[in-house]
């Protein structure tokens, strides 16, 4: 059976029972599997992995528009996130006997159901992108909610579908295909918000930085603390463990220290297995050595 990941990024974090119902609406959809559900006062942001065929995918999307929809105002929504949409971003990835392919084409159909159900605009992104001005997720978002009706008043910006003009409540959404994305946090410890944004600048590749890395510095107001917030599009070609290190050694330059890093939902294993074999220095290490793995059963058996 084909498998199909899609990490919808909803404009609600701190309303625990708005979260909860949005999660139980994607249980209850046959063959949908919610595997993580990670939300952030911070940021007013939940992120689920879902996991599914899809026939899942395209029962299951549209009940998460449908309440998120009903449940959030942007209005009335503040968050260090930058944000477009009451659900914000849906991407769909291809994970086993699924193709990239097969990710467009349900985003696509998906994009076009949910628009013309909630008349609401649609942008598509990365591998579904119909212009290369709309590939990057980042450029599809800058001015965020508050400054949407101006930018699809702009020629070449109105969406991909539905009306061109934003849902008075809800905006709009961004939804693609795309490879596997790494969310990854570090935490400084410092209040100095300028170090976490030059340290941002430094790093990702608009600015620069690496390769695959896109990164913004935001205050943590309740905990005191700045964060280098990431995302990491390519974890192949250019590793977390690398990530951590130019952070760690631009953060030295302005007398900080790193506090403490985390991982945003889920993470593939090789990802973790890369920075592993880097700080232990492992010579010849193979997953096959790791006793899950030789304990899950292979196809077949």
């Amino acid at each position: 059976m084909a498998v199909i990941e899609c990490v919808p990024n909803v404009s609600e974090g701190r309303r625990q029972d708005i979260i909860d119902q949005l999660a139980d609406s994607l249980r209850a959809v046959p063959g949908m599997r919610v595997l993580d559900v990670q939300s952030d006062a911070t940021h007013n942001r939940s992120v689920f992995t879902l996991a599914g065929d899809a026939a899942a995918m395209t029962a299951g999307i549209p009940k998460l528009f449908e309440g998120a929809i009903a449940a959030i105002d942007l209005t009335a929504h503040h968050g260090e996130h930058p944000r477009l949409g009451a659900v914000d971003v849906t991407p769909f990835i291809p994970i086993a006997d699924a193709t990239m392919a097969d990710c467009v084409a349900l985003a696509k159909s998906i994009a076009e159901d949910v628009s013309s159900r909630f008349s609401l605009p649609i942008y598509l992104y990365e591998e579904a992108a119909s212009t290369p001005e709309r590939k990057n997720l980042e450029d599809i978002r800058r001015g965020e909610f508050e400054g949407l009706a101006a930018k699809m008043a702009k020629p070449g910006w109105a969406p991909d579908y539905g009306p061109a003009a934003p849902h008075p409540t809800a905006g709009a959404s961004v939804i693609g295909a795309r490879m596997p994305l790494i969310a990854y946090n570090i935490n400084l410890n410092t209040d100095r918000l300028d170090v976490a944004k030059k340290i941002a600048s430094a790093i990702r590749m608009s600015s620069g930085g690496l390769r695959y890395v896109k990164a913004m510095g935001i205050p943590l107001e309740d905990r005191g603390i700045v964060q280098v917030s990431i995302n990491l599009t390519n974890y192949e070609k250019t590793p977390i463990f690398r990530v951590f290190d130019l952070v760690k050694r631009e953060a030295q330059r302005y007398g900080v220290s790193v506090l403490e890093s985390e991982i945003v939902g889920l993470v593939p294993g090789a990802a973790l297995m890369q920075s592993i074999e880097y700080y232990l220095q492992l010579e010849g290490f193979s997953a096959d050595q790791v006793l899950e793995n030789k304990l899950r059963p292979h196809p077949g058996e």
